[in-house]
């Protein structure tokens, strides 16, 4: 790859887009370069003309990989005569097969990619940010508050970045490094700078979410931690709606089931990293803990919480799963009543000791079972959804999905159950009692009061 030394010496004033894959915490990173780039004079954002055109990547699984070249790839066929910059965890982990695809000008580690306005404006060169990337213990954390996301609906707010667990499937605690905590100040910040935009409801995100405040020291009264921080931003900001984004069960501590209890604008709805639920695989993994801890947890939440809604990561086919492995975790989404199971089938990658396991399930057997498991998420959400016809509920409002005269509308209750209704008036990004009528689809039908 050949590049320039810097972006500003081509463009006097160049305009920038930014294409994301991968996680909240990807989305938020981009939206700080993107918030970055605005304060720059000479830089314009999204415009019909587009001198560089930034691709912050994603490689949690073998397919994101190949997802991610793929846009690089039709990023580069829509915009051939731009600067292309390549970034974010596969850029991280594989910078050579990125800058082998023809027509990427700057391969930017994703520990770096925080300093992309900088590369841009010209205050520093490629390769600073390369020499600089090599320690990915000093992997850059947001400082400034982001100014805005493209909805208007929600924002993704991190306070948490790398993990320190080496699952046995995982690449990501070597892409982003160590956990480490965003400040409380500097997260408050931020919410403070969202809550002003007026956003509605702000989605708590990070790496290893529950490890929040591990690596803070305490006031001397208190530990810093996730339950603490939660419930000092609800308290704050009572009007504003609080999502924890993907958790681990082993994170779901009695003071965040107290935190969840105490404050309703903690929305009711948690995504479990639950991986599997058989006892063999999880310890196989590498993961903190087993199914009966899992069911110990759900089980609280919901005695405090009765409209809790869950969503769970579930993985078919890691390698020795036996076919009782399988039905172990097929129960577990009906017991544990998971209404949205995000399941995907096991995937090698190189550089993990998952991939070193002799017994690897065939890939068509991978593929059966996580047909198997959605099908099964399908069954419980229907029996979900069933429970709330004919109550009525505050929804915050996303987006607009017919354009037909009566304008229908999508919405989420606060445990994440979606609804649809019709409006004579632009409504989204705003919360809204409807009475829930029927079904539709993934969701609920509703009515305006």
């Amino acid at each position: 790859m050949s590049a320039p030394s810097t972006v500003q010496s081509q463009f006097e004033h160049p305009s920038v887009s930014i294409e994301t894959l991968g996680c909240k915490v990807n989305l938020f990173e981009s939206e700080y370069i993107s918030s970055q780039l605005q304060s720059l004079p000479q830089v314009e954002i999204d415009s019909h003309r587009k001198d560089v055109c930034i691709i912050n990547t994603c490689t949690v699984t073998r397919e994101a990989d190949r997802q991610s070249r793929q846009a690089i790839r039709r990023v580069i066929r829509k915009n051939p005569d731009s600067t292309i910059i390549v970034t974010g965890c596969y850029a991280e982990m594989q910078p050579d097969e990125c800058a082998s695809i023809p027509g990427v000008d700057y391969v930017v580690p994703g520990s770096r990619k925080l300093q992309i306005p900088q590369l841009i404006s010209g205050e520093v060169g490629l390769d600073d940010l390369a020499s600089s990337s090599k320690n990915r213990d000093s992997t850059l954390m947001p400082e400034l508050a982001v100014s805005g996301f493209n909805s208007r609906t929600r924002a993704n707010l991190q306070v948490q970045q790398g993990c320190d667990n080496g699952c046995t499937f995982c690449i990501i605690h070597k892409a982003r490094g160590p956990s480490r905590s965003i400040a409380p100040t500097t997260v408050l910040r931020q919410v403070e700078s969202f809550v002003e935009q007026g956003f509605a409801e702000i989605v708590i995100c990070g790496i290893d979410l529950g490890s929040y405040g591990d690596d803070l020291e305490n006031d001397g009264n208190f530990d810093m931690n996730l339950a603490v921080l939660t419930s000092e931003l609800a308290e704050r900001h009572p009007d504003t709606r609080f999502r924890l984004s993907s958790i681990d069960p082993a994170h779901i501590t009695p003071e965040l089931i107290s935190a969840i209890e105490r404050f309703d604008n903690i929305c009711p709805h948690i995504h479990l990293s639950l991986q599997s639920a058989s006892p063999i695989i999880l310890k196989r993994m590498k993961r903190r803990y087993q199914p009966d801890d899992v069911c110990a947890a759900v089980a609280a939440l919901r005695t405090v919480r009765s409209d809790l809604v869950l969503s769970a990561d579930i993985m078919a086919g890691f390698p020795t799963e036996t076919e009782s492995d399988f039905e172990m975790t097929k129960s577990a989404i009906f017991d544990l009543e998971i209404t949205y199971p995000h399941v995907f089938a096991y995937s090698e990658r190189d550089g993990t000791p998952a991939a070193r396991i002799p017994k690897q399930v065939p890939p068509e057997i991978r593929k059966t079972r996580t047909r198997l498991l959605r099908h099964a998420g399908d069954r419980v959400r229907q029996n979900v959804l069933s429970r709330y016809v004919g109550k009525s509920a505050k929804v915050l409002t996303e987006c607009r999905v017919s354009h037909t005269k009566s304008m229908m509308y999508r919405a989420r209750l606060s445990n994440y159950l979606p609804v649809y209704f019709e409006s004579e008036h632009n409504v989204s990004g705003r919360i809204m009692e409807l009475k829930l009528t029927g079904l539709h689809h993934d969701g609920l039908l509703g009515e305006l009061h």
